[in-house]
């Protein structure tokens, strides 16, 4: 049996009586189990561990009675494809069969299962994932993970080609797994087989593509990250044209590290705004390529089209005229995307116009709804018929209140809608 390579430093995810619990299990008859992927390789980096997977030998039907002999639950998430999930207490691991791909036709893969390590190794992804390790903390590497590690190198597993022929998805992930773990320059055989198999990228569904394009997104410098896209003529294959991802590069640093506010992080939306150079039209289709829900839509489609151009060095009421009406997120993304914009063309800007871009920004922090006192049914009981002139009115009222600094009561705001239909019915 090969031995470890290296070895990790202890780590609470590996040492927790769950993985313990799990790892004796699927052992209990003698049989081998070891973490793989990403735990692996990012507890090399001393970075946070977010999923546990684990690869075993075991078939997955033996994989379900071992688990259910300790009293751990397991669910055959993914039986076909040798993967079962174990829960036990808040704990939650991947446990998936050693296997070689039999067909694969770019999106889905038939497989097969065996009890070699460095086949199973063979058909992933990325050199950097091909890692696991015991429960020692032994580390096996087979294919040169830790040294790609080391020189914050991503490649692709053998021939780059065939392994987006696999999964088309995996060019999206290695420009994800460039930005996160590499350093320039991307490796010239994974730009090359990108750029050929792009075409193909129009197969994916937009769930797949939103997933990998938002984590892009979220990552580490991904205005650098979608430059290098754009010069390998990706997204002319599954989201149209983007725009100059200097506005990008701007408002990831706002969200980032110039504004220390609670209401503020990282957004996913608000970034593919900023890539985004297109008109209403585009705008819904990108989120409908992108199978964005309703939500994120109309944050999109407000963004790409605003109603108005944001000025923030406007006077304290009409900012809280803007935010009764469009409200504090909508305001907050605006700003933000407006600021970045200016930023781009001017990264050095007077110290007034930041001072007023954080003024805008705190104001819709701090902001409190304010309810319109009146109802349609104000109007209706004043004589006036339902129609179209009763929201015609009730708007009337709304604005002349807004005008007066929303200080106006409901007595007021009812006295002033008398007058209203009166002036109306005399005319």
């Amino acid at each position: 049996m090969t031995e470890p390579t290296g070895k990790i430093e202890p780590q609470p995810w590996l040492t927790a009586p769950e993985t313990s619990a799990v790892i004796n299990a699927l052992t209990a008859d003698g049989d081998e189990a070891r973490f793989v992927g990403g735990c692996v390789r990012d507890a090399i980096l001393k970075l946070p561990v977010k999923d546990i997977d684990i690869a075993t030998p075991v078939k997955p039907e033996k994989i379900i009675e071992l688990l259910e002999r300790a009293s751990i639950k397991a669910i055959p998430t993914g039986l076909k494809h040798g993967t079962i999930t174990a829960i036990t207490g808040d704990a939650r691991f991947e446990i998936t069969t050693l296997r070689i791909d039999v067909k694969t036709d770019g999106r889905h893969a038939k497989v097969a299962f065996t009890d070699d390590w460095l086949a199973d190794a063979k058909r992933r992804d990325f050199v950097i994932n091909t890692l696991s390790c015991d429960k020692d903390g032994g580390v096996y590497d087979l294919l040169g993970g830790l040294d790609d590690i080391g020189n914050k190198r991503v490649r692709f597993v053998g021939n780059a080609k065939d392994r987006i022929e696999e999964d088309v998805l995996r060019i999206l992930r290695f420009f994800r797994f460039f930005g996160a773990y590499g350093k320039p320059p991307a490796d010239i055989d994974a730009l090359t087989a990108c750029r050929l198999s792009a075409p193909r990228l129009s197969e994916l569904s937009g769930e797949r593509i939103q997933g990998e394009m938002f984590s892009i997104l979220l990552g580490p410098n991904p205005a650098d990250i979608v430059q290098l896209m754009i010069g390998e003529r990706l997204f002319e294959h599954f989201m149209g044209q983007v725009g100059d991802v200097g506005r990008l590069r701007q408002i990831s640093w706002l969200e980032t590290d110039a504004i220390k506010m609670n209401s503020i992080s990282q957004d996913p939306v608000r970034r593919l705004a900023a890539l985004l150079d297109t008109d209403l039209d585009g705008a819904g289709a990108a989120a409908e390529r992108l199978r964005l829900s309703n939500s994120q839509t109309a944050r999109l489609m407000l963004m790409t089209s605003p109603p108005s151009k944001l000025n923030p060095e406007t006077d304290d009421r009409k900012q809280r005229r803007l935010l009764h009406r469009l409200g504090d997120e909508a305001v907050r993304d605006m700003a933000l995307l407006e600021w970045a914009s200016e930023r781009a063309l001017t990264p050095r800007q007077p110290r007034h116009r930041t001072e007023a871009w954080v003024e805008l920004l705190e104001a819709a922090e701090t902001w409190t709804p304010i309810k319109f006192p009146l109802k349609g049914g104000d109007i209706i009981s004043l004589g006036v018929p339902q129609g179209a002139g009763v929201g015609d009115m009730l708007k009337r009222v709304e604005e002349w209140w807004e005008d007066g600094d929303f200080k106006a009561g409901r007595d007021e705001c009812l006295e002033k809608l008398k007058k209203l239909v009166e002036t109306t019915q005399s005319a």
